[in-house]
């Protein structure tokens, strides 16, 4: 069987506090044997949401060519996927933000293809607003069918300059605990999996919920 990875996205412009919070993520991982692969969504190249205004009624991938489809596929290919972002202007990072529209407007709402994976957030704020980003982040998991589980107090991290997250002692024990239990319901699924032989674990029946738009006119590619 294959290493269990987990797929970090990193909603920062900067190589500052969120990176450090997911980097100590990535060394409690690899002690467990886990992958997990940090996507810095400042250094893809990412568009904005076009002119066109079709998404609506389109049944195929966006049309706009950068680096978003590589990484909502490694995304697909994962056991799991932690989205982390700081907060800025009282709100999510507008890469996050960004990134968010982009891959679920334009790819997964088609057939919800992250159903089922396992999922983690983390937000990252001087003081204000981190619970704001962190259940915003949280919808949009849920949005994408994917289940996340319980780890105690939300991966909250406070910090201000840069080094501040490693002072937080009380936030980074709620990421050790979230990556710990993410872990945990990964290798708790593959091993259902792997008894029982059933890999569609909870079928979703209606994955394309786009009114005016009939489930046999959807075609992923």
């Amino acid at each position: 069987m294959t290493m269990p990875k987990i797929i970090a996205l990193n909603g920062s412009e900067r190589d500052g506090n969120t990176s450090a919070v997911l980097r100590h993520g990535a060394l409690l991982a690899a002690q467990r044997d886990v992958e997990l692969e940090i996507i810095d969504l400042r250094s893809i190249r990412m568009l904005r949401c076009g002119p066109c205004g079709d998404c609506n009624h389109r049944g195929v991938r966006c049309i706009q060519t950068d680096d978003i489809p590589v990484v909502v596929d490694k995304m697909i290919a994962a056991d799991g996927i932690i989205y982390a972002a700081p907060v800025h202007g009282f709100g999510t990072a507008s890469l996050m933000q960004t990134f968010i529209e982009r891959a679920g407007v334009g790819y997964l709402r088609f057939d919800r293809p992250l159903s089922n994976k396992v999922a983690g957030i983390i937000s990252v704020a001087r003081r204000y607003s981190a619970g704001e980003v962190w259940a915003q982040l949280t919808v949009n998991a849920l949005l994408n069918r994917m289940i996340i589980v319980g780890s105690g107090f939300p991966a909250e991290v406070h910090a201000l300059h840069v080094g501040d997250a490693e002072k937080d002692e009380e936030g980074l024990t709620n990421v050790i605990r979230l990556v710990d239990r993410m872990i945990d319901m990964i290798l708790l699924l593959r091993e259902y999996k792997q008894l029982s032989g059933n890999h569609d674990i909870m079928p979703v029946a209606d994955r394309n919920e786009r009114v005016g738009l009939a489930l046999n006119a959807v075609e992923y590619l």
